[in-house]
């Protein structure tokens, strides 16, 4: 019985079992609303703080190179004045400059870890709940379904789809917003400081833009490849588990 066990289970679950080319998303629009409308909206006070502070950590981010630049100034003034005949370096100035620049960089990283350590919370908790929304889906399933389906694939849903849905939950969200910021910040600081060395480095942009866009294109396939390959060895783990203990049986 043991021998015929091992023997049904290889059939079905072998390496050549289930590998069919992975489905892409029949409504991604849908999905984004239903995870926003069902999950993230329970948490949309925590969220918002979670901007708040990423915000304000990119602001003062963007902020202490000019005031690092203040010093600079400040320290070429000194020397100059000095070959002048002058009083020179003003080191009392530069002091005062260098510990604001130290007080924005200490409230910038302090801003930073209280987004991640609450936009952590906020993640996991949406992948719990997932996860006993996907078990609870599972045991609904009728057994048609898991006669279509491998074992590993069903185990990639759960682990590798929603550890990806995580992850991306933790870093998207905030990455998106600092992204905004930042680029909205630098570009304000670029022209302050010179609007034609900025007008330059913008002509840049749609040649970097095309770049990733060629990149993150050919990038794709791979990555559907990986949740493939994950479900394949989802397999041939649970088959070499299950082995083991048939032939522990005998």
């Amino acid at each position: 019985m043991a021998k015929t066990d091992v023997k049904n289970k290889t059939r079905t679950m072998g390496p050549g079992a289930g590998m069919a080319p992975v489905e892409k998303a029949k409504d991604v629009k849908g999905t984004t609303k239903k995870l926003v409308k069902d999950y993230l909206a329970s948490y949309k006070v925590a969220i918002a703080i979670v901007l708040i502070f990423a915000v304000g950590s990119t602001i003062f981010t963007i902020v202490g190179p000019k005031i690092l630049g203040n010093a600079t100034t400040e320290i070429y003034t000194g020397i100059i004045g000095k070959l002048s005949g002058g009083v020179g370096i003003d080191f009392g100035k530069i002091a005062t400059i260098l510990l604001t620049l130290l007080g924005l960089y200490v409230i910038s990283a302090l801003f930073s870890f209280i987004q991640g350590f609450m936009m952590t919370g906020v993640s996991q908790k949406i992948t719990y709940k997932l996860r006993n929304d996907i078990a609870t889906k599972i045991g609904r399933m009728p057994m048609h379904y898991f006669d279509k389906k491998t074992h590993g694939e069903v185990l990639s849903i759960i682990t590798n789809d929603i550890d990806t849905v995580s992850q991306n939950l933790n870093q998207s969200i905030t990455q998106i917003i600092t992204s905004i910021c930042t680029i909205i910040g630098i570009l304000i600081m670029m022209f302050s400081i010179s609007w034609s060395m900025t007008v330059i480095s913008l002509f840049i942009l749609p040649i970097t833009v095309v770049i990733v866009k060629e990149v993150v294109g050919k990038s794709q396939k791979y990555f559907s490849s990986q949740q493939e390959y994950l479900g394949h060895v989802n397999r041939a783990g649970r088959r070499n588990v299950w082995g083991a203990y048939d032939c522990k049986s005998v």
